[in-house]
């Protein structure tokens, strides 16, 4: 079976739930799963609905708390550049079928690693792995980069009407 490298961005909601729900299908085929998160390092209801699936799928957080509205402090971007360290390794160990990037793009917009550092990752990966990378403002090097890119457009969000997320749903 080949491999690709897939980018979900935009400025819509969904880009974490697709890939999700890739995972859970990855993890349904008896495939091993790595699922990332970048910026994130709070127990979303999205990471303890993945725990269920622990015998085929392994989460890692590389953020402290969340701060998608706020700039990138040293300790962040600190635990980023240990995460994308250690996922070069994941990429190639042979282990996972599958590796999800989660807000890598997010981390890419504020300088936490390069673009050119994970492309290069990617390329090094083993050739059995299937990557996929989500974060509004992908840049276009890694558009172009990838096999398959989803963009999210945000037509109508009820977050303008001032609803708050909700649990299950937006979080």
């Amino acid at each position: 079976m080949n491999s690709y490298v897939h980018v979900y961005t935009g400025n819509g909601k969904g880009k974490t739930t697709a890939a999700i729900g890739l995972a859970v299908r990855a993890a349904g085929a008896g495939l091993k799963v790595l699922f990332t998160q970048f910026i994130k390092g709070m127990k979303y209801n999205e990471i303890k609905a993945l725990e269920r699936f622990n015998d085929a799928i392994t989460i890692k957080q590389f953020g402290r708390g969340c701060f998608i509205v706020r700039e990138a402090e040293a300790e962040d971007k600190k635990i980023a550049g240990e995460g994308i360290n250690e996922i070069r390794g994941d990429l190639s160990c042979g282990k996972y079928d599958l590796v999800i990037l989660d807000e890598a793009c997010i981390a890419l917009y504020y300088k936490m690693f390069t673009v050119e550092q994970l492309i290069s990752i990617i390329r090094q990966r083993n050739e059995k792995v299937e990557v996929v990378i989500t974060g509004r403002y992908a840049p276009s090097e890694l558009i172009e980069f990838a096999d398959l890119v989803t963009e999210m457009k945000e037509i109508r969000h009820y977050y303008n009407k001032g609803v708050e997320a909700r649990d299950g749903i937006e979080r």
